[in-house]
């Protein structure tokens, strides 16, 4: 039984090595899906997001991003969470307004996921297990954890919530080669 349980953890270790980031779909605020395929080909940065965060500025920094790099191949993906002092309370709907009146954000925003936990989205478990954080930690400590991925689907690197969007710039100018 033992063995059996060990083969389990195993292939489950395998099949979630052997993934990258487009294949993957995500729920997009309105209900529908979002396959990551769909951003084949271009640096993308994952982040999750809330509205009432002390961080909730840094919708400025990743919008300013967002406009200086698309045309070269950036995309930038929200997905807000209410895992984190229950600072993303809104609906997808208001989630969606608060960060167009508030940020002018362009940038897709998707349906309102968890992040952590047995029911965390499939993508951020993988984007845990295949970049952890400080000292191994795979949870994500809060919001507006970034990570960036590079053209060919795999994790360039992961970054805390304390820093800021125009710090990660030169990172994104070596991913759009």
């Amino acid at each position: 039984m033992i063995h059996s349980f060990l083969q389990i953890l195993l292939w489950g270790a395998l099949a979630m090595s052997s993934q990258d980031f487009y294949s993957f779909s995500v729920k997009k605020s309105d209900g529908g899906e979002q396959s990551m395929a769909d951003f084949k080909g271009k640096a993308v940065i994952v982040v999750n997001v809330a509205s009432k965060c002390g961080f909730t500025p840094q919708y400025e920094g990743l919008e300013a991003l967002y406009e200086k790099y698309k045309d070269q191949g950036l995309m930038i993906v929200g997905f807000p969470s209410n895992q984190f002092g229950s600072q993303e309370p809104g609906s997808n709907e208001e989630i969606q307004s608060f960060c167009k009146l508030n940020y002018g954000v362009t940038f897709p925003v998707m349906g309102k996921v968890d992040v952590n936990g047995d029911k965390a989205e499939p993508l951020y478990k993988w984007l845990k297990s295949s970049a952890p954080g400080l000292l191994g930690t795979e949870a994500i400590k809060w919001n507006f954890t970034k990570f960036l991925i590079g053209k060919d689907g795999k994790i360039i690197d992961r970054y805390a919530p304390t820093t800021k969007p125009e710090d990660m710039d030169k990172d994104i100018q070596k991913a759009l080669k």
